[in-house]
């Protein structure tokens, strides 16, 4: 009984240095494992956030008429560029009969009032010739029948006014021609001819006949996420893609973020202006699709590496990669000091020289043989 039991001892032992025998055999034959390398390059890193949006005109003008009526012709059409005073429209006033009945009634009484004052001055006048009143009197007199000629006159104004919207003697000043206030291009023209406009008041905005602008002061108009918009600052660069302008970039200045943020499908969403740079004067359509690059930060020509190169030390958060010594598989870990970073490629300011190979953790295993596929 002891004997078996030695025996089955020795062949146990024996058994495990066999085995640890074989696995060593077998860890031999094993490929090495080898590490890539990358080399630092120069580049231009630029952190950046992008927003969506449209090129709109900075500022567009809605000229609406000072009389209501019914558009008798239009002079102009969307895409036309027109100067200050250009005649846009002309409009037929549909006159309101309340209005020229009491416009009537003016000139009837005003007419009474005249010939009132001029029996009364024809009689001051003959006694003044006969020398029966003072110059003083008949002064009087003679004011009050101008007076009375210059009432009836701008009654019977009102009433041409009233009528047709203009009368003679106003010049460009007539209400039914409708003229540009600005210089600049139409952008839309909302009415045709035969219809009825009403005329701009403290009640109605009125309607818009046309509308202008200066294509040559635009501005990229866009919105920005709750999550970006604490990065961004007013003054800040931009790049302007254009979606209809191919191979193309302008170049704007962030103006405006809106101080109030609006609720979009569940999100945040803060307005921003930037004027664009155009001195090729290149042609944009209002209301084009674009986004908008905002650079927060830029490196030019920098030594830079990936970011999936770095390490960070558990203890102190310190980044470090690891450099290849020698011509064998040995590393040295070099700590670096980052700068700018765009997501992929960041920038080093200290640590590694542009000779220096670093370790890429994704190791290559070299195979032992090869099976040919079935």
């Amino acid at each position: 009984m002891k004997r078996t039991f030695t025996i089955s001892i020795l062949v146990l032992i024996l058994v495990v240095f066999v085995g640890a025998m074989f696995y060593l055999y077998k860890k031999n034959q094993e490929s090495p494992v080898v590490y890539k390398t990358e080399k630092p390059s120069e580049k231009d890193i630029v952190k950046q956030t992008v927003a969506t949006g449209n090129i709109v005109p900075k500022e567009e003008i809605l000229i609406k008429p000072n009389i209501s009526g019914i558009i008798n012709r239009i002079y102009i059409k969307a895409g036309d560029t027109i100067a200050v005073n250009d005649l846009i429209a002309e409009l037929k006033v549909v006159p309101n009969v309340s209005n020229l009945a009491n416009a009537k009634n003016q000139i009837s009484t005003a007419k009474i009032a005249l010939d009132n004052e001029e029996r009364m001055y024809n009689r001051q006048k003959e006694l003044y010739d006969k020398g029966v009143i003072s110059a003083n009197d008949f002064d009087q007199a003679q004011v009050a029948f101008d007076q009375a000629k210059q009432t009836y006159s701008a009654a019977k104004q009102t009433y041409e006014i009233i009528k047709t919207g203009t009368t003679s003697g106003v010049g460009t000043a007539a209400n039914t021609k409708i003229r540009s206030t600005i210089s600049g291009m139409v952008l839309d023209v909302p009415v045709k001819e035969g219809n009825q406009v009403i005329e701009a008041n403290n009640f109605n905005e009125g309607t818009t006949i046309a509308t202008l602008a200066n294509v040559d002061k635009m501005i990229f108009k866009g919105k920005v996420d709750e999550s970006e918009v604490g990065k961004i600052t007013e003054g800040l660069p931009l790049e302007i893609t254009v979606g209809a302008i191919e191979n193309k970039k302008f170049k704007a200045v962030l103006d405006y973020i809106a101080p109030k943020g609006i609720d979009e499908n569940g999100a945040v969403q803060f307005e921003i202006e930037g004027t664009l740079e155009n001195p090729e004067k290149t042609f944009i359509r209002a209301g084009l699709s674009a986004n908008a690059s905002i650079i927060l930060d830029r490196a030019d020509n920098v030594l830079a590496v990936k970011e999936s190169l770095l390490q960070f030390d558990e203890k102190t958060n310190t980044p470090y990669v690891e450099i290849k010594k020698g011509n064998e598989q040995n590393f040295i870990r070099k700590d670096v000091v980052l700068g700018v970073s765009d997501g992929i490629y960041v920038e080093i300011k200290e640590g590694v020289s542009k000779n220096d190979e670093i370790k890429i953790w994704n190791p290559i295993v070299k195979p032992t043989s090869f099976t040919k596929p079935q």
